[in-house]
């Protein structure tokens, strides 16, 4: 079962308090404190905020019940839509201060579309200004009027103090501090008419969900509460109920009756569909559902790479019995895998276990080739799920060690990093010799950086990656290049004439040989074009690498003991900067395609920011709630595109790029890109 929520709802919290509340902990950890289960890297603890998904299986009522605290921030949504793979269902985390938000839509609609059955649990109802009505009329609002509320809250804010039952019609009263005592009285007098109105619609829903008790309902018999109990799940499993509870995560109120619903109406694994996977290599599908005496079949959804443990997998098992001291086969890497031990996690705490049996999540550790998004099974009878499904980053930074000598220790880290987080890129780019690293926002890559540090011990400095501009021409020249030194003994002597001209855009070079009668021997034209290409790699306007022309070299002479290949390959390069010179030179920029899913009305404000990074729209796509707009801009204006279009959608904004061609600066970039790269020089060679 997935935690889910906008952040700072309070995910983490509630984790802590069921897991108190059922026992499985002896003290209710506190985010601020640092000191809570499933907030356990040194960075969550620092930033308060959770960073990837953890772990935290706990008992009630006999049902063992896996709890994945997700991550509510943006940068690490993808732990989410991980979690929500391998979970059988939800539970929704609002606070009931702020609402509904843009977090609470987006992991909704992830929800919606693994068809995972949840609830709702609105949170910090003991907090100032905290509206269990208003935020629940932002609820039904938002998702549709099958959501229900199965409590109803006794007093407000800091008199907050108990809920009221409304399957019961009972009051449920915290009598000490611990949240762990509950009194069990009539509904509060003033209460009484809100709960009566409140149970009506639950037993209209329950009555919905299930056709004898419409009839019951309809003949106006009394429900009985074990069948309005059985008619919620049974409307639950189907997706046609969103039950909403609430309470105080903080000061652990109403916790026992979530445990109870989590138990009784959320679905076990039997519950689920089979998981359907292909045999691999061939167009075969099989479905594979909860049982022990199916193959054994697991899915990878998380992967850890601890510097002193080594690789932790967390997996899914869906059938068969996965055991310690086994062998299993990895069906996407082609390998079998030898286990050792194998764990259940609670946070950072392992619980070591014979067997991980169908339906249940654990950890492997130690395995050569596994990694986030592969199969495992049973070699006798392969299958091959369908990979996780990852967005693609959408910022990028420079990175380097601020001290010399430890790009060893960046290179090591990054690699570990790439084994844990699927969306994180790593690239050396040959043209402008930086490391370029790629995350899902500012926040992941900081978090890369103080892991880097923390883990590795190294420091770096993260800039904005330099454009990979490259130059060309727009016009043809001809030019003499002559290389002559005599310096006692041998001398040098090349000597030739090169025709410079355009080529369509990205093909790259063309080298003609145009010589007759041998004034330039054949040994020496691989020579030129050899000094041509080196040429090439700094182009005379700002150094950067020159791209589609046409080289001929027509003319030339040489002498018979001081030519060779050093002194043609010099004149050649001579000859081709003189003759770029005189060749209209100009400078390319990369330019992207950009998909930009937006709803619709910030369409204007993003069309406008778009014309201000010399965007131009190529199209619009209109979808559910949803436009996607079709846009080319030139890459130097989309470094800090993911931060700005958060800020201006709000977050709701997502967009996705790649390169397209590489098209002429416009005249006044041109200049301050030239002068920017002759500054750059400048400081260099002091």
């Amino acid at each position: 079962m997935a935690l889910i929520s906008h952040g700072g709802a309070g995910k983490t919290s509630l984790a802590e308090a069921l897991l108190f509340t059922s026992g499985a902990i002896n003290r209710l950890g506190k985010v601020e404190a640092g000191n809570t289960v499933t907030d356990f890297e040194s960075d969550e603890i620092k930033r308060q905020v959770t960073i990837g998904t953890a772990l935290a299986p706990l008992e009630w009522e006999n049902v063992k019940i896996n709890l994945l605290d997700t991550p509510g921030f943006f940068d690490f949504f993808a732990d989410v839509q991980a979690a929500l793979r391998v979970a059988d269902s939800a539970v929704v985390v609002v606070c009931g201060v702020s609402g509904v938000e843009v977090g609470t839509e987006k992991v909704w609609k992830c929800a919606d579309e693994f068809q995972l059955p949840r609830l709702v649990f609105i949170n910090k109802l003991n907090r100032e200004n905290a509206n269990f009505e208003g935020t629940l009329e932002q609820l039904r609002n938002h998702f549709g009027v099958k959501v229900f509320p199965l409590q109803y809250p006794i007093g407000k804010e800091e008199s907050f103090r108990g809920i009221v039952d409304l399957v019961k019609m009972k009051a449920l009263l915290y009598e000490d501090e611990s949240g762990l005592k509950v009194r069990e009285e009539e509904i509060p007098s003033d209460l009484q008419g809100k709960a009566e109105e409140l149970r009506e619609k639950v037993v209209e829903a329950a009555a919905e969900a299930d056709d004898n008790l419409m009839e019951k309902y309809l003949e106006e018999e009394e429900l009985e509460e074990e069948e309005i109990r059985k008619a919620l799940r049974i409307g639950t499993l189907e997706g046609k109920i969103v039950p909403v509870l609430c309470g105080s995560a903080t000061k652990n109120l109403g916790m026992q009756p979530l445990l109870d619903l989590i138990a009784s109406a959320l679905p076990s694994p039997m519950d689920r569909p089979g998981i359907s996977g292909r045999v691999p290599g061939e167009d075969e599908s099989i479905i594979r559902t909860a049982s022990g005496d199916e193959p054994l079949s697991a899915l990878v959804f998380k992967t850890l790479a601890d510097p002193y443990v080594g690789r932790v997998n967390y997996v899914r098992v869906y059938s068969g019995t996965l055991k310690a001291d086994s062998q299993i086969y990895n069906t996407g890497k082609e390998k079998v895998e030898r286990l050792g031990n194998v764990f259940f996690m609670r946070g950072k705490t392992q619980i070591q276990t014979p067997e991980i049996c169908p339906g249940d999540i654990g950890t492997l550790v130690k395995l050569a080739v596994t990694t986030t998004g592969d199969t495992l099974c049973d070699k006798a009878s392969p299958i091959i799920f369908p990979p996780l499904d990852f967005p693609e980053p959408v910022i990028s930074y420079a990175i380097e060690p601020k001290s010399k000598g430890d790009e060893d220790k960046v290179g090591v880290g990054l690699a570990r990093f790439l084994e844990e987080d699927p969306t994180f890129r790593v690239e050396r780019n040959t043209e402008t010799k930086q490391i370029i690293i790629s995350g899902m926002g500012d926040t992941h890559l900081d978090v890369v950086v103080e892991r880097l540090a923390q883990r590795y011990g190294v420091e770096v400095n993260l800039n904005t990656p330099k454009v990979p501009y490259k130059e060309t021409i727009r016009g043809t020249s001809k030019k003499e290049g002559k290389y002559k030194k005599q310096s006692g003994g041998r001398g040098q002597y090349g000597h030739v004439f090169l025709e410079l001209g355009s080529i369509p855009r990205g093909e790259g070079f063309v080298f003609e040989d145009k010589i007759v009668g041998g004034v330039v021997p054949r040994q020496y034209i691989p020579a030129v074009e050899k000094g041509i290409v080196e040429a090439m790699e700094e182009g005379i306007l700002a150094g950067y690498p020159v791209v589609d022309v046409r080289v001929a070299l027509y003319d030339g002479s040489f002498h018979t003991v001081d030519s060779s290949e050093m002194a043609f390959k010099i004149a050649a390069a001579m000859a081709f900067r003189g003759a770029m010179e005189s060749a209209d030179p100009i400078l390319l920029e990369p330019i992207m395609d950009v998909e930009i899913a937006i709803p619709e009305n910030y369409m204007g404000d993003i069309m406008g920011d778009m014309n201000s990074r010399r965007g131009r729209i190529q199209g619009m796509v209109p979808g559910e709630g949803m436009q996607t707009i079709k846009v080319q801009a030139p890459l130097a204006e989309m470094f800090t595109y993911a931060i700005d279009l958060r800020s201006m959608t709000q977050g709701r904004g997502v967009f996705k790029m790649k390169f397209s061609h590489y098209e002429e600066v416009p005249f006044q970039e041109s200049d301050k890109i030239i002068a920017a790269a002759k500054a750059d020089k400048e400081e260099k060679d002091k």
